[in-house]
């Protein structure tokens, strides 16, 4: 197996090429195997990839894979810059579907490297053909696309990735609030600074977006935190880049002291208990590894295989299915009602006493 290790990104004062170096180091140290820079919000200047690659690859020593996006214009310059300073890969979107929020076009980074000792040896012409096909297929799907029609060099002030622009403008238009769209972007970078600097990549991003969309539709910042937020400040997500503000912790957990040690070492070991309650008929670590996370899936399939009926792929397609059926559920929701509302809340944690999963009791999704 192969181990690649992410580090994330962003600006803001926590931030420099020195914190991403460190950053990989202990990456290094814990058994990666190669580092990929996730620049999800297409921040990184191309000056700044060529500086941060070639220390990555001096100080680290382990192959460099970068990730940009194209938000800001600046993504194929900097996948230029980095393959100059030795990047060993890059992400690219066929042309069909890059640019905005996506990656640089594969054709253009295949093109500009043809003769070159990097020559990627890619067939344009077949190249061509894969993007006549998705030209063709991005139009079934337009509805869902954010409505960038250029670079927006906005996000150099907004630190907004892509994926977060089209569920904002996706959630806002569920919300009849498309009019609160530029109030929401000139609110994430408040909240991020309030909330320490967090990168803004799942499920940070989804925390400040959400906090940011309900302090500007209900017209009062910090009405209501939704309870991720508040497991946020708690140090359910780990040690924050920079400090809280004081005053936002005090809003979200009163004089409640945050935890100072890995979150994960608060829940209970899920993988012997689920072992215990499914018994014999897990055949593998595969099998009970299905059952914890998805108890109400899992189990019959076991029990039906068990009397000599079934596949495996019948319990991989019940998954998947029901994994969408929360996915359409989310896009439908609607904010805010309460104080736990999150429109986009995608995570789920362990409970105190049960791996519960993504299923309740009665089968279906929660």
């Amino acid at each position: 197996a192969h181990v690649q290790a992410s580090i994330c990104y962003t600006i803001g004062p926590p931030y420099d090429v020195d914190y991403f170096v460190r950053t990989a180091s202990r990456l290094a140290d814990m058994g990666a195997d190669s580092i990929c820079i996730k620049d999800m919000a297409g921040l990184i200047t191309p000056y700044i990839a060529y500086e941060l690659v070639a220390r990555l690859k001096a100080d680290v020593g382990l192959p460099v894979h970068l990730h940009s996006h194209s938000t800001s214009g600046m993504a194929t310059a900097a996948l230029l810059k980095a393959i100059e300073a030795g990047v060993d890969i890059v992400d690219t979107a066929i042309s069909a579907l890059s640019g905005m929020t996506s990656h640089p076009p594969t054709e253009s980074i295949v093109a500009t490297l043809a003769g070159t000792e990097r020559d990627t040896r890619f067939n344009l012409n077949l190249l061509a053909e894969i993007a006549a096909y998705f030209a063709e297929v991005r139009k079934k799907y337009a509805r869902f696309e954010s409505g960038m029609k250029a670079a927006d060099v906005r996000v150099l002030q907004y630190q907004i990735p892509g994926g977060m622009l089209s569920n904002l403008v996706s959630q806002l238009r569920g919300q009849q609030a498309e009019d609160k769209y530029e109030a929401v972007l000139a609110e994430v970078p408040r909240v991020r600074e309030e909330l320490g600097y967090p990168p803004l990549v799942t499920p940070s991003s989804q925390l400040v977006g959400t906090q940011a969309t309900l302090n500007v539709v209900l017209g009062e910042r910090y009405k209501i935190i939704p309870e991720e937020v508040r497991q946020y400040i708690r140090g359910y997500y780990g040690h924050p880049p920079a400090p809280i503000d004081p005053e936002i912790q005090r809003l979200a957990i009163g004089d409640e002291e945050p935890i100072d040690c890995r979150p994960a070492d608060l829940i209970p070991q899920g993988m012997e208990q689920a072992r215990e309650e499914i018994g014999d008929l897990a055949r593998d670590e595969e099998d009970v590894i299905s059952y914890a996370l998805f108890p109400q899936v899992a189990r019959p399939f076991l029990e039906r295989r068990a009397r000599g009926g079934g596949g495996k792929e019948l319990v991989v397609a019940a998954v998947a299915g029901l994994l969408l059926k929360r996915l359409e559920e989310q896009a439908a929701t609607v904010t805010p009602t309460g104080p736990t509302i999150s429109p986009w809340k995608v995570a789920w944690r362990p409970g105190a006493g049960r791996w519960t999963g993504l299923i309740d009791g009665a089968g279906g999704m929660r």
